[in-house]
């Protein structure tokens, strides 16, 4: 199994991410993740095809917690594998079980997003005592079923592409026009190919058969959370041609999901964080300090 270290040239252009780079071993690889402020543990999780650059907008409004984003491997400052075919389900779960393992974290304010959800909430699953709430944006639990046409097609598109343009797919992903620095920076962990395995395992690895192995682990996540008795939040954007319309999902799945506002992120797309993240990290803000639970 070839490892790749990122290049860290292509990140010094930059400016908008002035974080301090942290770094935790998991088997072989380095995981890299962002650990700001103090206070309560916040914990959030990027998914395709990001990098903890998805939540630099956040940070400023949650200064009065400890924010913590990790780059799943395969992205951002992590360690990249070479072939995609070396990404798992698996690889992805343990790497985030040995970050909360070996940084000790407790009553965690999970934050989730697209791939961020199917590893996050199987997590939350598996450790439902470290977890004091869960904030669920953009993502799905899927357990097999049958794909759409749009899906299969994106997943061809990203196993077959010569070298999948990572910045051209958060633009297609977005609902307003991106800057050329924004769209660097999200291409900045991919200088070439080789380096995007990752990205290219992605859609390759939601299950598409109830044989699938990542299907029982979040087959539990939605028993868990069908039963979760902690506070949750549902934000999805108005304008996501990937997943909109699944915040009716969890609002059904999750009983504490209804006793909070509904709150609709408007004019964003599948990468709200990006589109509307001191928005939405206002609203984070709210809702760990009780303040949008609906009164009785």
């Amino acid at each position: 199994m070839q490892i790749l270290k990122p290049d860290f040239t292509y990140f010094q252009s930059i400016k908008d991410f002035p974080y301090q780079e942290n770094f935790v071993d998991f088997e072989d690889l380095n995981m890299h993740y962002i650990d700001e402020g103090k206070g309560e543990t916040i914990l959030a999780l990027h998914g395709e095809p990001t990098w903890s650059y998805l939540y630099r907008k956040f940070i400023p409004t949650l200064k009065n917690y400890r924010f913590i984003a990790p780059d799943l491997i395969g992205f951002g400052k992590s360690d990249k594998i070479v072939g995609w075919k070396n990404y798992s389900f698996d690889l992805h779960f343990r790497s985030l079980e040995n970050l909360i393992q070996k940084l000790d974290l407790s009553d965690i304010t999970l934050i989730v997003q697209d791939w961020g959800g199917m590893l996050g909430l199987s997590l939350l699953a598996k450790y439902p005592e470290k977890f004091k709430r869960v904030v669920i944006l953009n993502t799905f639990l899927p357990i097999g079923k049958k794909m759409s046409f749009p899906f299969k097609i994106w997943r061809m598109y990203a196993k077959y592409h010569p070298s999948l343009p990572i910045g051209g797919i958060v633009q297609r992903g977005s609902y307003t026009k991106l800057s050329k620095e924004v769209i660097d920076a999200y291409n900045a962990p991919f200088p070439n190919k080789k380096h995007k395995g990752g990205a290219i395992a992605f859609p390759l690895l939601v299950p598409a058969n109830r044989n699938d192995p990542a299907v029982k682990p979040i087959q539990k996540a939605r028993d868990v959370l069908s039963k979760w008795d902690k506070p949750a939040l549902i934000m999805f954007s108005d304008k996501d041609k990937i997943l909109g319309g699944l915040h009716k999902f969890f609002h059904r799945l999750i009983p504490t999901s209804n006793e909070q506002q509904k709150i609709t992120i408007k004019n964003a797309g599948h990468f709200l964080q990006e589109e509307k993240g001191e928005e939405i990290a206002l609203y984070i803000d709210q809702f760990m300090k009780d303040e949008l639970r609906i009164k009785k």
